[in-house]
């Protein structure tokens, strides 16, 4: 008989890695760590190409080139966790730049796109973890302590 306690720790290991991140991994970690989303249809080649380099700078990439509006392609992006959403759009494409959303800080950047990979590039290299999941607040109760006694 082959004794499979190695898998087995190692699957218990991911279940708490991905507890521990309630699957909002960092960079690094992420199954998928960019996504590049469109404004519009016009901007598509440029957002495929922004899409290879990325790829071939050695991120894990998806691009998102449906015709929906922005906001729904960058809200399916925070919902799927995606550490960095790049948007492009025509003006972008005039300026080499690309426009990066953190999912963390919500904030939007516009830079080239060479100093976007450059700041991707750090930020896995260091494998910095910048957020990880807050544990629930205890529950209160009605006489306004934090007790865990249960009532059954």
């Amino acid at each position: 008989m082959i004794h499979r306690a190695p898998l087995g720790s190692f699957e218990r290991f991911v279940g708490v890695l991905i507890e521990h991140f309630a699957g909002a991994f960092p960079l690094w970690l992420s199954p998928e760590q960019v996504r590049v989303c469109t404004v519009s249809e016009k901007s598509e080649a440029y957002g495929r190409r922004v899409e290879q380099e990325l790829r071939q700078a050695g991120f894990r990439v998806g691009g998102d080139f449906r015709p929906e509006k922005l906001g729904a392609k960058i809200r399916d992006s925070q919902l799927e966790k995606i550490p960095y959403t790049v948007v492009v759009g025509p003006k972008d494409e005039e300026a080499g730049s690309v426009s990066i959303r953190d999912r963390i800080d919500g904030a939007q950047v516009t830079v080239p796109l060479a100093e976007a990979i450059d700041r991707l590039r750090e930020e896995a290299a260091t494998r910095q973890v910048r957020q990880v999941a807050t544990p629930a607040a205890p529950a209160v109760s009605p006489q306004g302590d934090s007790s865990q006694g249960n009532e059954y």
